[in-house]
């Protein structure tokens, strides 16, 4: 079997940009200048990638998703439905500010659920999940599992994605952790 990427013909691609072997992207997208999508990534029907995004391999970016410059998802992201990024804090339609935008990295394994919105110049750590209809305004730790709005810590997941329990070990399975300078770490 062959590990052809697919790109839907309705999808524009800007000829500086790079998308590595075997990436899907489907309907109605556009991929600005610079933007690097690595290996096997899956990108939904509807969306955006404007200039210098970085995309790491196996990510998975589902419909209706905006990504601006500063965004940087690595390996293994998981993107739900419409959740949106942001770029500069304070936006005026009248006055330029590219010189304002701050980065916002997700770090490898996270999950961003559905409908969140992650404030820019923050880090979502390795294998956090954001729940759905969060708002993320500070940094997200790794293995921390926040939510509401603003999102606030409600428990730590493994990286299969399960809620850890009190004495911080996967039901699903049977992984370990522990806290180690403030931080979970696998034991």
């Amino acid at each position: 079997m062959e590990n052809k990427s697919l790109i839907h013909p309705t999808t524009i691609i800007d000829k500086t940009a790079t998308i590595g072997e075997g990436t899907r992207i489907w309907c109605f997208c556009q991929i600005m200048s610079d933007v690097t999508i690595g290996k096997n990534c899956n990108i939904g029907n509807n969306c955006f990638l404007e200039s210098r995004v970085k995309i790491g391999n196996r990510v998975t970016i589902k419909n209706n998703v905006a990504l601006y410059s500063g965004v940087i998802c690595e390996d293994d992201v998981f993107l739900g439905p419409d959740c949106v990024f942001t770029n500069v804090l304070n936006p005026r339609s009248f006055i330029s500010r590219k010189d304002s935008f701050l980065p916002t990295i997700v770090k490898k394994g996270a999950t961003i659920g559905a409908n969140a919105t992650i404030i820019c110049g923050n880090t979502i750590g390795e294998y956090a999940l954001v729940g759905a209809g969060s708002v993320v305004t500070k940094d997200v730790l790794p293995h921390e599992l926040v939510y509401g709005n603003p999102a606030r810590t409600h428990g730590y997941v493994c990286e299969c994605g399960e809620v850890l329990n009190s004495d911080l070990e996967c039901p699903r399975c049977g992984t370990k952790y522990s806290f180690s300078k403030g931080r979970i770490i696998k034991i």
